[in-house]
């Protein structure tokens, strides 16, 4: 595969064919007109391929060398807004929130758009994770975790009391602690206790070699019930989520009141974003409720 060629070069030849000029296009560059000339030959060097024809105060693009501006133009537009869109002002004004996988998927996601629609002057970027605290330290505005609340180092305030059930796929019969332990079962990596504590409050615990698959994400779990692969246990409000939006499956036994929550965490926001942080927060305690 041929390199990229340089990137001035690029941008050199770009203009020159928006303006049919090297002199324009060295004013919108900055450049010398003979600096862009020379950008352009190196280009058509580099490529093997005449781009531009050249006569006398004319310059006119080849057939060869109107697709490729047409396509340049796109990349480089592309490029430009990547940019202005990750380190912009706009960007610095993006309320960051950090979010573990499975609840952004199951139940945040779904709630933003009532977000916006109250504060439509406040933009929000979603990041995720798989496992609290997986991730390399970054940037955010708002953190929100689900698990014990005991985190290294860090300040919490817990949001939200939380259930376990468990789930099959659509149309399934009730399922008794009993009848679950024997499974088939789909486990969630990093929560196989959400199934050890369903079963302990009925004094069981599972079967051996009863797990047929395991996953990293409660939505992966999901899928996986939904289409006939086994049972889960899993929060109830992501099941409900998941029900609402019409995934085929089915809560099939008892809630379980568990003391794990979600929790949002105490991190410091930019000055420019406090006042739509404490705004978020507010928010999305009030959705927990």
């Amino acid at each position: 595969m041929r390199k990229l060629p340089n990137l001035i070069w690029l941008r050199s030849f770009e203009s020159a064919a928006q303006h049919l000029s090297f002199t324009e296009a060295a004013q919108e560059l900055g450049l010398t007109q003979t600096a862009v000339s020379l950008h352009v030959r190196s280009l058509e060097a580099e490529l093997g391929c005449k781009l531009f024809t050249r006569a006398a105060r004319r310059l006119t693009l080849t057939e060869v060398g109107k697709a490729y501006a047409y396509s340049l133009r796109q990349a480089l537009g592309d490029m430009a807004f990547s940019t202005a869109s990750l380190f912009g002002a706009e960007a610095e004004q993006m309320l960051t929130v950090r979010v573990q996988m499975s609840t952004a998927g199951l139940w945040l996601a779904h709630r933003l758009p009532e977000f916006a629609a109250l504060h439509p002057g406040i933009p929000v970027r979603l990041v995720t994770n798989i496992w609290a605290g997986s991730d390399a330290p970054e940037n955010v505005d708002v953190e929100l975790r689900f698990g014990s609340g005991s985190w290294d180092g860090v300040a919490v305030k817990k949001i939200s009391k939380e259930r376990l059930v468990p789930i099959c796929a659509a149309g399934g019969c009730k399922l008794s602690p009993e009848r679950l332990r024997r499974g088939p079962l789909v486990q969630i990596l990093g929560f196989e206790d959400m199934l050890l504590r369903y079963l302990n409050a009925s004094g069981l615990a599972p079967a051996k070699e009863v797990a047929r698959f395991a996953v990293d994400t409660t939505v992966a779990a999901i899928d996986i019930v939904a289409a006939g692969g086994g049972f889960a246990v899993v929060l109830e409000r992501f099941a409900q989520t998941a029900i609402e939006t019409g995934k085929p499956i089915t809560i099939a036994g008892e809630p379980l009141a568990v003391d794990q929550a979600h929790y949002l965490l105490d991190v410091p926001a930019t000055a420019s974003n406090d006042a739509a942080k404490q705004l978020f927060e507010a928010w999305l305690e009030a959705s927990f409720q």
